[in-house]
Parts: C-alpha cells; sequence; structure tokens
C-alpha cells in the first residue's frame, strides 16, 4: 500500500457514562490504553501524517498519544466539528483521510486497509462509511444502499421507517474521505439539529448533494463494538483476551486452559512454549521457544529465555531476565535481576537488583537486601555459587564464582571464589533446659489456677 494516507483519531470524548476522572480512551485493555491500540492499527498503515483530537485539559491522553500530532477541539460541538479542529493537519492533503474513533481498541489493520482501498476504487467515491452487523441493531443508524450497492443514507433509527429497521447494516461512525473533497464537505455539514452539533454522519448526504458517490465498509461485530460503561470495558478485554489467545496458539503456543491465561497486547511468546491455567502477562514481556510457565504465575516487564522454567506461583517484575534452562520455582519474586544460563532459585525467595551466574544455585529462602530506605544497590553472585537457605544479601556485595554460603547467614563482605562465608552465631547447648522449663512453667501455671479459685 503507498503512504498517501492521513489518520485522525478522535478522542476528545470525557465518556461520563464510565464514571471516571480518567479520559475514556485512556482506560486500559490488555495492558494498554485503548487509544494505544487504536494507534498502532492505524501506524502499521504508514500514514504520512496523523492527529488525535482532544479535547481541553487532555494532556495524559496528549502524552499517550505522542509522537503523534494532537489538536485540541475547543468547542467540542459534534464529530464533523473535531474533524475540523484538525484542519491544519490535514488541509491540502489529497490522498485518503481516515476518520477512526479512539475508543475502538478492537478495530483492525485490515479494516482501516479496506476503507482506505474503497475510496481508490474505479468509481472514485468522495467517502466510505464503515458499517457493522449487531445482532440486535436496535439504537444504531442504518446504512441504506442502493441496487448498485452505493450508499445513499444514514438514517438513525429513531427516524427509520419499518423497512429501514430491517436492514442489519448499521454505522459504525468511522470514515475515509477523498481528501481533495473533504474540505467541501466539511464546510458544508451544518448543525441544523436538536443539539445544534456538526455531524460527521451528515457527510454522505452533503456528497450526494454535490453529486459524489459514497460507499458502505463492513467491519466485524467484535472489532467495532462500543465502549462507553464499565461493563463493555470488560467485554472489549474478553474480546481483545480470545484474540491474543487465539493468535498464540496458531503461533505454536500451548495454552492448558486458555481463558484463564491473560495477556498484554505486546506479549511475545514463542514456538513450543507450555503455558499452565491462571497466568497473568503485564505489558513488555518476552518468552523464547521451548519455556514451561506454570500455573499462578504472574510476569511484567521481563525475559524468559529459551527452555526456562518458571513457577508455579512465580512473579517476575520490570528488568527480570531469565536465562537459558534456568528455574525459577514456587513463591520467587525476581525483579531488575539477571538469572544465568542453567541457574536455580526453585523457593521462596526475592532476586532484587542482581546478577548471578551461570548454574547456581538460590536456597530457598535467600534475600537480596538491595535497599537502604534512600537506594538501591546491586549484588552479584558468580557462576555455579551456592545459597544456603534464608541467607541474606546486604548489597552492594559480591560472592565469587563456585562460593557457598551457610545457610543463615548475613553477607555483607565480599566472597572470594572458591571460598565458604558464614555468619551466625555459635550453637551451645544447656542439657536438661527444655526439661526444667517445662517443670517450672507447669507449677506456674498450676498456682495461677488455685489463686482463681
Amino acid at each position: 500500500m503507498t503512504t498517501d494516507i492521513l489518520c485522525l483519531v478522535l478522542a476528545a470524548g470525557k465518556g461520563t457514562r464510565m464514571r471516571s476522572d480518567r479520559p475514556k480512551v485512556m482506560h486500559p485493555i490488555a495492558g494498554w490504553p485503548m487509544l494505544a491500540h487504536v494507534l498502532a492499527a492505524a501506524d502499521r498503515l504508514q500514514p504520512v501524517a496523523r492527529a488525535v483530537v482532544v479535547g481541553p485539559g487532555m494532556e495524559a491522553v496528549s502524552k499517550a498519544a505522542a509522537p503523534w500530532t494532537t489538536a485540541i477541539q475547543h468547542r467540542q460541538a459534534g464529530t464533523a466539528d473535531a474533524v475540523n479542529a484538525a484542519r491544519d493537519v490535514w488541509a491540502g492533503f489529497s490522498g485518503t483521510v481516515l476518520v477512526i474513533y479512539g475508543d475502538t481498541p478492537l478495530l483492525t489493520t485490515d479494516t482501516l486497509r479496506a476503507m482506505v482501498e474503497a475510496i481508490r476504487s474505479s468509481t472514485g467515491p468522495a467517502l466510505a462509511v464503515l458499517g457493522f452487523r449487531p445482532a440486535d441493531p436496535t439504537g444504531y443508524g442504518r446504512l441504506i444502499e442502493d441496487p448498485a450497492g452505493r450508499l445513499t443514507a444514514i438514517v438513525e433509527h429513531a427516524d427509520a421507517d419499518e423497512a429501514q429497521r430491517q436492514i442489519g447494516l448499521c454505522n459504525a461512525g468511522m470514515m475515509a474521505f477523498d481528501g481533495q473533497r473533504l474540505p467541501d464537505l466539511i464546510d458544508a455539514i451544518g448543525n441544523d439539529n436538536a443539539k445544534r452539533e456538526f455531524y460527521l454522519t451528515d457527510a454522505v448526504a452533503v456528497a450526494r448533494s454535490q453529486g459524489h458517490a459514497a460507499v458502505a465498509v463492513e467491519g466485524s461485530v467484535d472489532e467495532l463494538m462500543g465502549i462507553n460503561t464499565r461493563a463493555e470495558l470488560a467485554a472489549a478485554e474478553a474480546a481483545m483476551q480470545r484474540r491474543l489467545r487465539d493468535r498464540a496458539m496458531a503461533e505454536g503456543v500451548t495454552l492448558v486452559d486458555p481463558a484463564t491465561v491473560y495477556f498484554a497486547a505486546d506479549t511475545v511468546i514463542g514456538r513450543d512454549v507450555t503455558i499452565a491455567p491462571h497466568v497473568v502477562f503485564g505489558p513488555d514481556v518476552t518468552v523464547e521457544d521451548e519455556v514451561d510457565i506454570q500455573s499462578f504465575c504472574h510476569i511484567t516487564g521481563a525475559v524468559v529465555r529459551r527452555g526456562a522454567i518458571v513457577g508455579p506461583f512465580a512473579r517476575l517484575r520490570p528488568g527480570a531476565d531469565i536465562g537459558p534452562e534456568a528455574h525459577i520455582g514456587n513463591f520467587v519474586e525476581v525483579k531488575n535481576t539477571t538469572i544465568g544460563a542453567g541457574s536455580k532459585a526453585n523457593h521462596l525467595s526475592y532476586l532484587g537488583d542482581a546478577r548471578i551466574g551461570a548454574r547456581a544455585n538460590i536456597g530457598a529462602g535467600t534475600i537480596t537486601c538491595n535497599y537502604d530506605g534512600f537506594l538501591k544497590y546491586l549484588t552479584e553472585i558468580g557462576d555455579e555459587a551456592f545459597i544456603g537457605s534464608n541467607t541474606s544479601l546486604v548489597a552492594p556485595v559480591k560472592v565469587g564464582d563456585r562460593a557457598n554460603t551457610g545457610a543463615g547467614s548475613v553477607i555483607t563482605q565480599a566472597v572470594a571464589d572458591d571460598a565458604l562465608a558464614v555468619e551466625r552465631s555459635q550453637q551451645t547447648e544447656r542439657a536438661g533446659w527444655a526439661k526444667a522449663f517445662r517443670a517450672r512453667k507447669a507449677a506456674e501455671k498450676a498456682e495461677r489456677a488455685r489463686d482463681k479459685t
């Protein structure tokens, strides 16, 4: 596809039915703001210009849209007014102008491409309107086509007669325009309606009045579902997760119980990976081939290298890099730490701000004490080191290659290669002490009982 495409994303809506102080397009779907999904779909078309239309005071949306240009719709008087607010972006542009909504995170690049191709067809329409066929079309505007397949009108449900209400093709609101004709269309749209707003849907009637054709392009119901409430947000999340799970399995991932696995939009999973039930992926995760992720793991901002085993009940936080064939077991938390090839931390440990070499063994209860209340410090553990159970490593500290630490030790100084470091009180024993203790306590208990009587 050539790159004479300009994309406008309308994102000025406040989303009052969401009952939120957060702009509607900033609510997350699969770990991304819904706006980010729309921008990603549009970016795959490689548009030569792009802009997001926001309302006044929506700095958070402008920041999320970067590096897209933003235009402010100051008066917020309808969708055509929103397009006009970005006039500096599209004025003089002669290619295809896509106008899409920021609250449609399931919109696909294929559908956008179909809209562009409709404008470029031999019939040369001035605009293409995106439609869909919901199971219940009540409340939606209907797309009325003539026998030749040209779009003749958009009729709102309240204004439709009985025959028109039987039409299943409904208006999704998004459009593609011939850029050369867009100025005349926008300028001719009036606000002679109850709300005194400028509606982009009027562009169909305006185009016909100017002697231009309009066409409809059909998208799927899932990708065009509206999100105006928290319930609809949850439905969109479910639809996105179905899409992501299907894609993962099609690319060679085994999901033992797909409905219980949750992906982020950017999760990258290799081939022959097995993911057990109840696993959650946050943003920015890459899992290489032949990895086994067991149940009840939560992984965000991490890399898991080929052949590693993670879980069950493991937590990988941002900066975790789990080496090839490494094992991260139950109730182990890893943050900003590199685990070397073949190393093992099989249970009950916290590994933060550390660099662990190859084939090291991290005993149960090991903690890297990385924070002093002000700054965080690095712990280094060498190749083939053995860290005894319940070792506390007080950073900054280094344990050398093949070195050992004794169980229960608090390590505050560097440990040389091949050395053993033990830091704990010497064990002493008092013969008969426990027996005497029990007898003394029993006598005290009996005396308290007599005093009560």
